[in-house]
């Protein structure tokens, strides 16, 4: 059976208000829709931690730089419904749009310093003012005491867990693994818009990134491994890659070898869609 959908801040806060009473925690899993394995796994996640759990589908449009990429994305809401049905999920808020940014709204949430400054920062300018505000939000209207986030977006999962440490939000932020095709390419909304050889092709971009990660740790200095991945997306059929970094998995600083806990990061577009993706690289002496 699908779960309710709300749409309506009064009518969430009422259901919410029934189960804060019956003592019961709460769950949430936010999305901009078109649902895949990876969100799903978010679900699971969240419904074996809570004794509730509330799935939000919104398309933000503060987070979107070009608006055509707003125009664009999808948007499936009755087959997200339904892919959720299985999950047990107790409600899905869809709120209308004046439910998040009413008439005369003029706050914004931003998150400094150097978790924001690189890599999607410089490319996206004011995406992460539009994904810490409309978390705030969704934090503050769901009252949830633990919010399930996926490490694909590895940077965001750093600015939300931030925002709400910085706000003192009483929510613990949660980051699930990445869930992937079979291909090793990161499950992603995205995906949704490329062509199948696109598909297909675009699985070298986590090949090249597991191949930089193993000669990373064993020692190799980071440029030359960059130079030859850049290279080898290139001859894939990727276009401008945007970058491939080694950075500090806990503040995102650049690295050259991985002498501290390291992430691997990139973003890079293929057949004009922008494809990001990040894992973990392991170094025993850190």
């Amino acid at each position: 059976m699908t779960a309710p959908i709300l749409r309506r801040l009064s009518d969430l806060r009422a259901k919410t208000a029934e189960w804060r009473r019956a003592g019961e925690t709460i769950g949430l899993v936010p999305t901009m829709g078109a649902l895949h394995a990876g969100h799903l796994s978010l679900a699971e996640a969240a419904k074996q931690a809570c004794d509730r759990v509330i799935v939000t589908i919104f398309v933000n449009p503060k987070q979107f730089n070009k608006p055509e990429d707003l125009e664009n994305y999808p948007r499936t809401e009755t087959d997200d419904a339904q892919k959720l049905a299985h999950l047990g999920v107790d409600l899905i808020y869809v709120p209308d749009p004046d439910q998040i940014y009413p008439d005369g709204y003029a706050t914004n949430v931003l998150v400094g310093g150097s978790i924001t400054d690189v890599m999607e920062g410089p490319f996206r300018p004011g995406h992460f003012d539009g994904v810490a505000t409309v978390v705030a939000k969704l934090f503050l209207q769901t009252s949830a005491d633990k919010a399930f986030f996926g490490q694909k977006d590895y940077q965001q999962l750093m600015v939300v867990t931030r925002m709400a440490r910085d706000l003192d939000i009483p929510i613990e932020v949660v980051g699930c693994p990445t869930v992937r095709e079979a291909s090793g390419l990161a499950m992603s909304s995205r995906n949704l818009l490329l062509p199948k050889d696109g598909l297909a092709k675009a699985a070298a971009l986590n090949a090249a990134m597991r191949e930089a990660a193993v000669k990373a740790s064993a020692g190799s200095p980071w440029a030359p491994l960059e130079a030859a991945a850049r290279q080898a997306l290139a001859e894939a059929g990727f276009g401008d890659v945007e970058y491939f970094d080694l950075r500090c998995a806990e503040t995102l600083e650049a690295l050259d070898t991985p002498t501290r806990p390291a992430r691997l990061l990139a973003a890079a577009w293929m057949d004009g869609i922008r494809l990001i993706d990040n894992i973990e690289v392991l170094k025993l002496n850190y």
